[in-house]
């Protein structure tokens, strides 16, 4: 995959710490509900990628206009306002020793700024870990366009919850989640909590572990008080690195959950234990 490097600040992730891009004003955020959102491809045409944002974009992007562009497109229209931009990143981060770098979906705003790390950033979200298995996240990305579309909404009628204040404002909505089914996929389940046995130790209310058939359908028919697991890690062969977590409505759109690890022994790549009992203390 050819990705547009950047060292940008990633909204869901207090964890980076150099190269922040600015979150957007409240002028550049009116830009935005009136830009034209432009998508842009990957310069590859046997891109997963491609295929796969093409597909979601179409099915679920309604909050602006959009058109498809390859990245020499964007290089010259980044300094519009009339524009922003779903454009895939990769990144690493400072604190991660074990060298892990994994691919961002970003959600940009055009200005005139001489550097592309000070286009305002909107949202964005860890989409998968860079050099694996494309396949591995196409399946949610109609999810994930959904709660970037949604946190836009949001910030636009309220300003004041750009940058880290996002993460009191979702947090708030953990104690709901056991009144919701989770659904996830086992290999994203720590070892320790692979089966529902396990899990109901744990965690007494609904989860199901199912296939990606079962996520793609509850996506596409926005299953009521339904959760969908979105988990991002390094590659199996690795054994320290980030692990993200999300929770992500699927009748809303809403994040009910993140949190992130560094991958150890006790701490394997996959949603844990002291998840669920988190999740389970409400």
């Amino acid at each position: 995959m050819r990705k547009i490097l950047l060292s940008l600040f990633v909204l869901c992730l207090p964890v980076i710490s150099k190269g922040q891009a600015p979150f957007p004003n409240s002028d550049e955020i009116k830009e935005f509900m009136a830009s034209k959102t432009c998508v842009v491809l990957e310069n590859d045409p046997f891109s997963a990628f491609n295929s796969y944002i093409k597909e979601a974009v179409k099915n679920y992007w309604n909050i602006t206009p959009y058109e498809f562009i390859e990245t020499k497109d964007f290089n010259v229209r980044r300094v519009n306002p009339a524009y922003s931009f779903i454009v895939l990143t990769e990144t690493n981060f400072d604190k991660d020793k074990s060298g892990s770098r994994f691919n961002f979906i970003n959600l940009l705003q055009g200005k005139k700024v001489s550097k592309l790390s000070e286009v305002p950033e909107i949202c964005a979200v860890p989409l998968s870990a860079a050099g694996e298995d494309d396949m591995g996240y196409g399946y949610k990305l109609g999810a994930i366009l959904l709660f970037m579309q949604k946190h836009a909404k949001m910030i636009s009628e309220d300003p004041s919850l750009t940058g880290r204040k996002y993460l009191k404002y979702y947090n708030k909505f953990v104690p709901e989640v056991n009144k919701k089914t989770i659904l996830v996929k086992k290999e994203d389940l720590s070892p320790d909590i692979s089966t529902l046995e396990n899990i109901k130790a744990i965690y007494p209310y609904n989860i199901r572990i199912v296939t990606e058939d079962s996520i793609v359908d509850a996506i596409a028919r926005k299953a009521p008080n339904t959760l969908i697991l979105h988990k991002v890690g390094p590659g199996a062969e690795k054994k320290s690195g980030y692990c993200f977590k999300m929770l992500i409505g699927t009748d809303d759109a809403n994040m009910y959950y993140y949190d992130q690890h560094m991958i150890n022994e006790e701490n394997p790549n996959g949603l844990l234990k002291s998840d669920l009992r988190r999740l389970a203390r409400f």
